[in-house]
């Protein structure tokens, strides 16, 4: 699979899994350094939001835009993955009041390899969305086709709003 970045094509690993597959395994770290695995996911609705790098503008947008909308979804939880250090999301989650979601590190690329979303010529992750539902299946995928645009918030938000209660403040 391709996408593009400023225009320019730049390849995926593979073929990332479609609507209807199963989670593919993985490991990643959250921000204490515990391993995070597919299981721990497994058994609850996840919106899961990959970036290529979370210091980076359109990614840090993105990630406060999910922040903002975690709580209104108490059923789901909501994972941004980048392939930054463990270090690096920590100062940049204590420099955006971000607490909300849960920002894992890929930094071994378990994930980007078995997802297929990582980018070998670039060497970070694709822009994507996927949502599972609690029995690890994926009922929604966006693969932003270039990775300097945001994703389509909206249409992701809808498709969670099918699985897991809103509640407004």
């Amino acid at each position: 699979m391709q996408v593009t970045i400023n225009g320019k094509d730049e390849k995926l690993f593979g073929n990332p899994p479609e609507v209807g597959e199963q989670l593919p395994k993985f490991k990643l770290e959250d921000a204490d350094g515990s391993k995070v695995k597919t299981a721990d996911i497994v058994g609850h609705i996840t919106l899961i939001s990959t970036v290529p790098d979370i210091d980076t503008p359109v990614c840090s947008v993105e990630t406060r835009k999910f922040n903002q909308q975690a709580d209104k979804y108490p059923d789901a939880n909501f994972l941004t993955i980048s392939n930054n250090t463990l270090e690096q999301q920590k100062d940049w989650c204590a420099a955006q009041g971000v607490s909300n979601l849960k920002l894992l590190s890929d930094e071994s690329l378990s994930f980007g390899y078995a997802m297929k979303l990582y980018m070998p010529n670039f060497g970070a992750l694709a822009r994507t969305i996927f949502i599972v539902d609690a029995t690890g299946k994926i009922v929604y995928r966006q693969i932003v086709p270039e990775i300097t645009d945001e994703p389509d918030y909206a249409d992701a938000l809808a498709a969670l709003e099918k699985l897991a209660k809103r509640v407004d403040d």
